[in-house]
């Protein structure tokens, strides 16, 4: 059974070369360009996550709202934020961070720690 990750990334080229990265680690991925088309993919229960890799910098809804409004609807959901301001965010806790840029060997071994062993 394949892991699954919900990418939130409202950079289109950013999101594609995260999303390439996770797929070549044969990770399953879905995609949401901003807070509310995550929420989306949450709310349906029929979407399996694992966990869910948010930029912080989101507009609208920024990735911590993103965060808390996912955590409500999934209470064990694991968060990944990615951030160029890594060092300078609060991460909620039970949450974790990676900073940008971030080499494929970094955002490897940072989801690695984050789940589970299959």
């Amino acid at each position: 059974m394949s892991t699954t990750i919900l990418v939130v990334e409202d950079d289109s080229i950013v999101r594609m070369l995260i999303v390439d990265v996770l797929e070549e680690l044969e990770y399953s991925v879905l995609e949401a360009e901003d807070g509310e088309a995550a929420l989306e993919i949450v709310r349906d229960s029929s979407n399996v996550i694992d966990l869910m890799m948010t930029d912080q910098g989101l507009p609208g809804m920024n990735g911590r709202d993103l965060a808390e409004k996912a955590r409500e609807l999934r209470p064990q959901l694991p968060i990944l934020f990615a951030s160029g301001y890594a060092e300078n965010i609060d991460v909620p806790a039970g949450m974790h961070s990676i900073g940008k840029p971030f080499s494929i060997d970094q955002l490897r071994d940072k989801v690695k720690s984050i789940l589970p062993t299959a």
